[in-house]
């Protein structure tokens, strides 16, 4: 579990990430800062200046705080992580407040949680408000890259095969599909605005549906 005082510094450096996407080498003022974060001005001095001496920002006083390269990975993966985790509340759907449950789902998102993610979303896909998705750290994309294999059933070509991997629908909807026949572990070929399952049924399936079922392409 991560600590508090973890996502402490966590919310500092995806905050500083939302102003590097505004103004890439811009500095931030320490009470700019403290207002995104809703936190006094002296509490967020004391955090620029912990981050700084661990190589996280530059910290220059009276004037601002710029993200230092590793510190700019760490917030681009937050915010991301961030942003994949409203993505997939709305997919589920979700009824709550995606905004503040992402916020806490966001740190408890590991490496192997967010590679799997990534396979579930569309690289170009935008969050529920339309804002980017930002882009995988270098250790994440060598991972997803190992699966780039996997779609959606709706992405996958004519008469090309592949095996069921996930169905990300309301739980009606999966189960209407398993009995016809559709389910994890499944193989099936695309037959124009058909499938083929098992070699066997033909099935017809809602793009909608087609959408959030996932499938691994057979080499």
């Amino acid at each position: 579990m991560v600590g508090h005082f973890q996502e402490f510094e966590d919310e500092y450096l995806e905050t500083m990430y939302e102003f590097h996407e505004h103004d890439p080498m811009g500095l931030v003022r320490t009470g700019e800062l403290a207002s995104r974060l809703g936190v006094t001005p002296a509490s967020a001095t004391e955090m620029v200046q912990r981050l700084a001496t661990r190589g996280l920002l530059t910290y220059q006083a009276y004037k601002g705080v710029r993200l230092t390269e590793e510190g700019l990975i760490h917030g681009q993966k937050m915010k991301r992580r961030h942003r994949l985790a409203e993505v997939l509340l709305e997919i589920l759907p979700f009824d709550g407040n995606a905004h503040e449950t992402a916020c806490r789902l966001e740190h408890a998102i590991d490496d192997d949680l967010e590679v799997a993610l990534s396979q579930l979303i569309n690289n170009e896909a935008t969050d529920p408000s339309g804002r980017p998705i930002p882009p995988a750290t270098t250790d994440i994309q060598e991972r997803i890259l190992q699966y780039a294999t996997t779609q959606s059933l709706l992405e996958l070509p004519e008469q090309a095969t592949g095996t069921i991997m996930a169905l990300i629908l309301p739980l009606p909807i999966s189960q209407q599909l398993n009995q016809r026949g559709l389910s994890i572990g499944s193989s099936v070929t695309r037959k124009g605005d058909s499938f083929l399952l098992n070699e066997q049924h033909e099935l017809i399936v809602d793009d909608s549906w087609a959408a959030n079922i996932f499938v691994q392409f057979n080499q």
